[in-house]
């Protein structure tokens, strides 16, 4: 049913409880994975037409993504993943598209209305334009 499941990784904790849930997923469908974190500080928003180069942050969050996959290949799951730079939702939607993702995963915080008019949902920003299936799986916080 679904080939290939792009992960929205957020290199945090919500990635705890979103990743088992994928890979269970996909280990039951027989899906590859596609790992995404979008990087969206002023350099990765600015690197293109700045010329500038990766930002520390940029070379963590890189870090994250090459360990992250490393480990889920070990676990037989077939794996790719990119480091995309700007508005979280758009790129979050050109990667699914571009890579032929058939089904986006990423982890809700569970804002109340405040916490999303304040904070902006990105989830709400993805649901609202696209018409690929979109799977939300609640973070457990940790306290």
């Amino acid at each position: 049913m679904y080939k290939k499941i792009l992960v929205a990784l957020e290199n945090g904790p919500a990635d705890e409880t979103l990743v088992p849930h994928i890979t269970a997923l996909a280990r039951r469908l027989g899906s590859e994975l596609f790992l995404v974190h979008v990087a969206d500080g002023f350099v990765a928003r600015n690197f293109d037409q700045l010329k500038l180069t990766e930002s520390d942050e940029m070379r963590a969050d890189r870090r994250y993504l090459d360990d992250r996959a490393a480990r889920l290949r070990g676990e037989g799951l077939v794996v790719g993943l990119e480091l995309a730079r700007g508005n979280p939702p758009t790129e979050i939607l050109k990667s699914a598209i571009a890579h032929g993702c058939d089904l986006i995963a990423m982890a809700s915080h569970g804002h109340k209305v405040i916490g999303d008019i304040l904070f902006g949902s990105t989830i709400d920003k993805v649901r609202h334009n696209t018409s690929i299936p979109l799977l939300v799986v609640r973070a457990v916080s940790a306290g």
